[in-house]
């Protein structure tokens, strides 16, 4: 069983920064992904980023590449989700997820969640 908790959301203006968190306890962590998805209101939720615990191997949407780092922190058990240069439409809400095995994009893959954390962004 694993569980996780978002903090770090909040209201920013364009070309700002966040730093979201995802707290994870649990045990076997190092066989897991952990993802990042964002869900916009009346959209269905995407993929963002996601980090191997084990090896620190990430992937990202194209959407965040270049803009966004994701990270872990094993002496923590945190994830992170850094955002650099908000846009408008990164306006959404945000979650962590986590699954066993390697990473993949659909959401409905991943076995454990967050609450979320909204980020909007204006303009």
């Amino acid at each position: 069983q694993v569980q996780l908790v978002e903090s770090g959301g909040g209201l920013v203006q364009a070309g700002d920064s966040l730093r979201l968190s995802c707290a994870v306890s649990g045990r076997g962590l190092f066989t897991y992904t952990m993802g990042w998805f964002r869900q916009a209101p009346g959209k269905e939720r995407e993929f963002v980023a996601a980090i191997r615990w084990s090896g620190g191997s990430t992937f990202y949407a194209d959407s965040a590449k270049g803009r966004f780092t994701v990270s872990r922190d094993d002496a923590k058990n945190t994830m992170y989700l850094q955002m650099n240069s908000l846009k408008p439409e990164d306006t959404a809400a945000y979650y962590c997820a986590a699954r066993v095995g390697t990473y993949v994009v659909v959401p409905n893959r991943y076995d454990y969640w967050g609450q979320g954390t909204q980020v909007t962004v204006s303009s």
